[in-house]
């Protein structure tokens, strides 16, 4: 069974035998100490004090607030999603985000610039235009956004109006993410998502005639009944489309966390036919002129994500891959997350809690976690290993006042299988994540995760291929 990747000009040999040792379960590293470690004793006044105690850094800010309605519910969603085809619920919950807002705005000094706002869901265009004015409204009148400030928003191309685009464009929206996942009938069947090639070509086409900066199409490979020619297909639609950076999930099958996933299970390619998949995706994008970034990700070479992780500014947090490096970020809505300084906070899931909590006055906080001086070190290098693919050693002891070497070296003895792998360069300066440990990337971060090291009751996490 071949299974060279060719990637960027170059060609990579795996083997089954790494494939297996590599396609393991582990975190995304969307945060460090990962979500499961968090706890419920960090309450709402740990993130006040979170909160009061970050603004002497002066630390720009990230915005991220979660708009959780979807009318139907796709079978492989992993997200936090509340499902009604009844959009009198918006407007209430438009209320109790608005009142959030201010209650965390109130423990923020006004001259931290907003450098980044984002929408997610759910389906945020599941509310109004109208709707989406008021809640941007709000936050520009709590926050202080700086002139060249990123606005990002989620769109789903069923429900998205060309009205919603006009207005989203005029408050100065200027980045989309356009969720596709497969443009195959059978996969969208099955998935119960239905969603034309031709639908969303007319929105994304729109988006550009509107001049938004930059569009992003998500891709999920690993959906029941896909095939590596049927996949090719969509990936080849989206390459016509010619999006600025493109998303290729890998599907992440936890029906103990996600119940309605259990559908799926007997559709869902697996093991060697799944990884197949992948390569043929990742192959394809390259070819066509897109840098692999790591993980699940691609952009234009010109694309600011792949400065950022040439000149090592890249930086990742609950959005994925941002360029928005030393922000602190801030979460609003029912589920939403933040993470600030050395803290990070949850709010509640359940929306009866949420509401409670902000009609009560209290900040929503569920759970979270403060960080010790050994995760913030720790967080920092697998940080610097998803993003930049460097972890240079003097830099890294200078900043943290470590002896590297000392501090990481059962770390770096573990890291010694994965170097000879082909994974990683090893040696006296630091190290250096190859094109092939790219696509294992999440493991070499693993390797720095010291709660992994303690037994778990149950799965916690999908696997990383």
């Amino acid at each position: 069974m071949d299974l060279d990747l060719n990637i960027q000009g170059e060609t990579l040999n795996l083997t089954e035998e790494l494939l297996e040792r590599y396609n393991v379960p582990g975190p995304r590293y969307t945060s460090y100490p990962t979500a499961p470690e968090w706890n419920d004793a960090f309450g709402p006044g740990d993130y006040a004090r979170a909160l009061e105690g970050s603004n002497p850094s002066g630390r720009p800010l990230s915005l991220y607030m979660h708009l959780p309605f979807c009318e139907r519910l796709c079978l492989f969603c992993g997200c936090n999603v509340i499902v009604k085809k009844d959009h009198a619920v918006a407007e209430p919950y438009l209320g109790v985000l608005k009142k959030e807002i201010a209650q965390v705005a109130a423990h923020i000094d006004r001259s931290r610039p907003v450098e980044q706002l984002h929408w997610g869901g759910g389906t945020p265009t599941y509310f109004s235009p109208a709707q989406l004015e008021e809640l941007f409204a709000c936050a520009r009148e709590h926050f202080a956004f700086a002139p060249d400030a990123e606005l990002g928003v989620e769109i789903d191309p069923r429900v998205t109006t060309r009205a919603h685009l006009e207005t989203l464009r005029r408050l100065g929206f200027n980045r989309l993410s356009m969720g596709v996942q497969d443009f195959d009938p059978r996969v969208q069947q099955a998935v119960r998502r239905v969603q034309p090639y031709e639908q969303t070509k007319e929105l994304f086409d729109a988006c550009r005639a509107l001049g938004f900066d930059s569009l992003n199409v998500d891709l999920i490979y690993g959906l029941p009944h896909q095939t590596v020619d049927s996949f090719l297909e969509s990936v080849d639609m989206v390459i016509g489309m010619a999006p600025d950076r493109i998303a290729m999930f890998s599907y992440a099958h936890v029906p103990w966390m996600k119940k309605q996933q259990g559908a799926l299970a007997r559709f869902i390619p697996l093991g060697m036919d799944k990884f197949q998949i992948f390569r043929a995706g990742i192959g394809r994008f390259t070819q066509a002129g897109y840098t692999y970034i790591g993980m699940d990700h691609f952009a234009k070479p010109g694309d600011e994500l792949c400065v950022a992780q040439r000149e090592r500014t890249l930086h990742r947090n609950f959005q994925g891959y941002t360029t928005k490096a030393g922000s602190d970020l801030l979460g609003m809505g029912v589920t939403s997350i933040g993470g600030v300084g050395r803290a990070y906070a949850q709010n509640h899931r359940g929306m009866a809690e949420y509401v409670a909590a902000v009609a009560a006055g209290r900040l929503p906080v569920m759970r979270g976690i403060g960080l010790t001086d050994d995760d913030v070190i720790r967080r920092a290098a697998i940080s610097r290993i998803l993003c930049h693919c460097v972890l240079d050693k003097g830099e890294f002891a200078s900043e943290f006042g470590i002896d590297f070497d000392a501090y990481f070296a059962d770390e770096l003895a573990r890291l010694a299988p994965l170097g000879e792998d082909g994974l990683v360069e090893l040696d006296g300066e630091g190290i250096r994540v190859t094109l092939l440990g790219r696509i294992f990337i999440r493991n070499v971060g693993m390797v720095f995760d010291k709660y992994l090291r303690k037994p778990k009751d149950k799965p916690v996490f999908s696997k990383t291929l």
